[in-house]
């Protein structure tokens, strides 16, 4: 196989969606880590659940609508400001620690992100985090309007590439989205910052479970859809020697 393109999902592959945590626990304190669960939880609900009843909206307006489902069904209230610093982080959320090497180590290749996040959010949190520099493009589901895992999603790498689905690697943290990956022809790498033995040791026996430790048991794990990804490591760092083992 060779690897010409090698393309990442967005939130919570290269950048780390709990680094929300901060800001919401500032603004609701005491609630900052269910906050963060559910909001992260419905955003991506909405994102399917409006997939499937043709209803598109951009990821801008489902992570404010996410955000407000979150905060009525905990009972709780924000200020306008409150509301909107929370949203914002989501333009300046935190790059795992790894990523700016990894990429950097991959220039020989064409680099780029396939996000639900639409085109104004990603180009913002892009050049914020400096990624600018190093990828060749950042795509949005945008102009297909559907959202991962649907096909068409998926489509938009050759279409704005010119790379063929053999000969490109996605990259996704996200179990869901590595079998959408999959499932349309791409070859796969998914991050399994979470493994099964990690999960057993945090799923301790106890009347409450903690907002992480269920997020992480429903959207970190390997999903049951009868698909496996090409390769599973478990950082972004692994991913340089991995595509120098398939030269161009």
């Amino acid at each position: 196989m060779t690897i010409k393109a090698v393309v990442f999902d967005a939130y919570g592959t290269l950048y780390d969606i709990q680094s929300v945590a901060a800001i919401t626990e500032e603004a609701f304190p005491g609630y900052g880590d269910i906050v963060t669960q559910i909001w992260r939880i419905k955003q991506l609900e909405y994102t399917w659940l409006r997939s499937l009843m043709r209803r598109y909206q951009d990821f801008s307006l489902i992570t404010r609508d996410s955000l407000a489902y979150t905060l009525r069904c905990l009972g709780l209230e924000s200020d306008p400001g409150a509301f909107e610093r929370i949203i914002d982080k989501y333009l300046h959320l935190d790059l795992y620690p790894d990523a700016m090497a990894a990429l950097a180590a991959m220039r020989d290749r064409k680099l780029a992100i396939l996000s639900n996040g639409s085109s104004g959010m990603l180009n913002t949190l892009v050049r914020n985090s400096a990624l600018d520099r190093v990828l060749d493009a950042t795509i949005s589901v945008d102009t297909q309007k559907i959202f991962k895992p649907a096909p068409d999603a998926y489509r938009l790498i050759e279409s704005t590439l010119r790379v063929p689905p053999a000969e490109v690697l996605f990259v996704s943290s996200n179990p869901w989205d590595a079998c959408g990956a999959k499932a349309f022809g791409l070859n796969v790498a998914w991050i399994e910052r979470v493994t099964p033995e990690a999960m057993a040791l945090v799923c301790v026996k106890s009347d409450v479970v903690a907002p992480l430790t269920m997020f992480k048991a429903i959207r970190t794990q390997m999903d049951e859809l009868g698909l496996e990804p090409d390769y599973r490591i478990h950082a972004l760092s692994e991913l340089p020697d991995l595509v120098a083992s398939h030269e161009p």
